[in-house]
């Protein structure tokens, strides 16, 4: 069976939570799932759930308590490695097929603050494995994501109650 690529994209709510719904999906009919998480280090109500099922692996980064702009060139760079490794290791994972579904999450704002390298994910999204179902999700991808990308879904926000003023709440927004 041929794998597509799947795109989460826009501003709106909801692009993990797709992502993380086709993973328990896929894990459901035993498949095995890798999920690559970027720029994310918080402890997540889903890291919970997704530990109880066998089927899926989740490799996360480092954690920091600053964002990228905030960051000196010691600490982007650190970031940057730490990215890059794990996304050579979800591209070996893949080509070893070890993984039916790999799903990287917010790989595109780890392209948008240049923390990761973004030929090693164009040899992965250009020449993935025929059997791989790949996910990226982010903010803004880039053309060339969109162009090789099957399905494309874009989350739009209308209204947030971070608009207001109201911070992210645990077991909804992570």
């Amino acid at each position: 069976m041929r794998g597509f690529i799947h795109v989460y994209c826009g501003d709106g709510k909801g692009k993990t939570t797709a992502a993380v719904g086709l993973a328990v999906r896929a894990a459901g009919t035993g498949k095995r799932v890798l999920l690559v998480q970027f720029l994310k280090g918080r402890d997540t109500g889903e890291l919970h759930s997704l530990a109880h099922i066998p089927e899926i692996t989740v490799l996360r980064g480092k954690a920091s308590e600053k964002f990228t702009f905030q960051m000196n060139e010691r600490e982007l760079q650190e970031v940057y490695d730490n990215q890059t490794k794990n996304l050579l290791t979800a591209l070996e994972e893949a080509r070893k097929g070890h993984c039916d579904l790999l799903i990287l999450d917010e790989i595109m704002g780890a392209l948008s603050t240049e923390t990761v390298d973004e030929d090693l994910l164009k040899s992965l999204v250009l020449y993935k494995p025929e059997p791989l179902e790949l996910v990226l999700t982010g903010r803004n991808p880039p053309d060339w994501i969109v162009e090789a990308a099957d399905y494309v879904t874009r989350m739009e926000k209308v209204k947030h109650p971070y608009d207001r003023g109201i911070q992210a709440r645990w077991g909804v927004e992570y």
